[in-house]
């Protein structure tokens, strides 16, 4: 169905609506129930008071569908049909004078994936690739966020992999090399865990001088409950050679990137000894349900404690190599960069950094004055929360109360009852610290790309005079 806009203008002379008969046959004509009778879809009309204009949006298989149903109109009057398109079609493909691409069933159609995000209250940063955060109210509740909540990181298209046909190949330095239906994993041991993912790039916003990159706030974060085969049973039965020194995980998402020619794959590599220790599982499940088309469907990898990046989405093939991998990903992003004693200092975006958020209250929340709950979440890659503590107005630190299960991978809820003492402006903040030892530092700490922001977050609301 294609969409259009329908212009009809008439002379006060002529105005339908001065006759009760007439009025009456246009409003018969122009019912849905007729339209749709007709191949035409009224998706919304409007009149311009006074003008003597309609204007309507309608679908239709083509034009000549709608320049047949508002002949009526056009005998009345001028009537023009204006092939139109949609607000997150025009955005998702280039803007207002870009031609819409053919419908391609490889790919999840863009407009619909950014639409609902949009209905699903994500903060969009990007709709093309989609990028959208939770929103921080979004992440109150119990342990797990609901799928069409969980924050979107996407750097090409989403492809739509079918299930019946999909393949996980398994080769390079391996003595028995594989190829899995999802079928074949099913059948395997499986594991359910706890997992929170973060964006490496979560709270970007807060670098100052900006740096490139989206300027996530706080919610390119999230928890779900993900089920699937451990990697390393995998690993094992293809049987990784002892000269393999790294596991390369290709995804089926593909594009083009700046200073790299041709299509580029998403591709992340792992050390062998790492992709045995942490956990990681081949994810076919995500909250009880398949996973989301844009959350990786039918299989992708989780890497817990990691920042997201590590666990590709749409997987479809591991390959151990006997090198260091050097793909765009790996090489050209997700490293911190740092000028210290005038030389280029890099590390590789590994473990996520401690951090706690607050939840509720809100920033530039109004509240009444008195005893104030603040509860918030907080997680580290390296080690569960040890503790979390809030200071109210620069006063000292107060240990939070860890509330509810603590999961090794998964993020920590905490509540703090307060007193705001007198009416005006107070600031709230919330520190973290794992059980390695690891805490939050008062300010972000700025590098080239943006990975790692973790300072303390502040949140300002206003007590009301009772």
């Amino acid at each position: 169905m294609a969409l259009f806009v329908v212009r009809h203008q008439h002379g006060e002379t002529r105005c339908p609506a001065a006759d009760p008969d007439t009025g009456a046959a246009m409003l018969n004509h122009l019912s849905r129930s007729n339209s749709r009778q007709r191949g035409v879809d009224i998706v919304g009309e409007a009149v311009v008071k006074g003008e003597h204009t309609i204007y309507m949006i309608v679908e239709a298989t083509d034009v000549a569908a709608v320049d047949e149903f508002v002949k009526p109109l056009t005998s009345v009057g001028t009537t023009e049909i204006l092939p139109a398109s949609t607000c997150a079609r025009v955005i998702t493909n280039g803007g207002c004078l870009a031609d819409t691409p053919a419908a391609d069933d490889a790919l999840l159609d863009p407009e619909q994936a950014c639409q609902l995000a949009l209905e699903a209250g994500l903060v969009v940063h990007r709709a093309h690739p989609l990028n959208g955060e939770t929103s921080v109210p979004a992440l109150i509740g119990g342990v797990v966020v609901p799928n069409p909540h969980f924050y979107v990181r996407n750097h090409f298209h989403m492809p739509v992999l079918d299930r019946s046909t999909w393949r996980l190949r398994i080769g390079g330095l391996t003595d028995r090399p594989l190829t899995l239906s999802l079928r074949n994993l099913l059948a395997m041991p499986s594991q359910t865990q706890v997992v929170t993912l973060e964006c490496a790039g979560n709270d970007r916003a807060r670098l100052s001088p900006r740096v490139d990159g989206e300027q996530w706030q706080l919610g390119a974060v999230s928890t779900a409950e993900w089920s699937g085969v451990p990697l390393v049973e995998v690993l094992d039965r293809a049987g990784i050679k002892a000269s393999a020194c790294e596991l390369v995980f290709r995804g089926a998402d593909n594009g083009h990137v700046n200073d790299r020619h041709g299509t580029v794959s998403f591709e992340r590599s792992l050390a062998v000894a790492d992709a045995r220790d942490t956990d990681a599982l081949l994810a076919y499940a995500m909250n009880g349900e398949p996973l989301p088309v844009q959350h990786g469907y039918p299989v992708r990898l989780i890497v817990p404690g990691w920042y997201g990046v590590a666990s590709v989405k749409w997987l479809t093939e591991i390959e151990a190599v006997d090198r260091r991998f050097d793909g765009f990903f790996q090489a050209d992003r997700y490293f911190y960069e740092w000028t210290r004693d005038g030389k280029q200092v890099k590390e590789p975006v590994t473990l996520q950094r401690v951090r706690a958020v607050i939840t509720e209250p809100n920033h530039e929340q109004h509240i009444e004055f008195g005893d104030l709950t603040v509860r918030g979440v907080a997680w580290s890659g390296a080690a569960p929360i040890a503790r979390v503590d809030v200071s109210v107005d620069g006063e000292p630190w107060q240990a939070a109360r860890l509330v509810g299960s603590r999961y090794r991978h998964g993020w920590q809820r905490w509540e703090q009852i307060t007193e705001l003492a007198r009416p005006g402006a107070h600031t709230i903040r919330a520190r973290a610290t794992d059980l390695a030892g690891r805490t939050q530092p008062a300010e972000p700490e700025w590098n080239r790309l943006g990975y790692g922001s973790n300072a303390i977050q502040q949140v300002r609301v206003h007590a009301n005079a009772a």
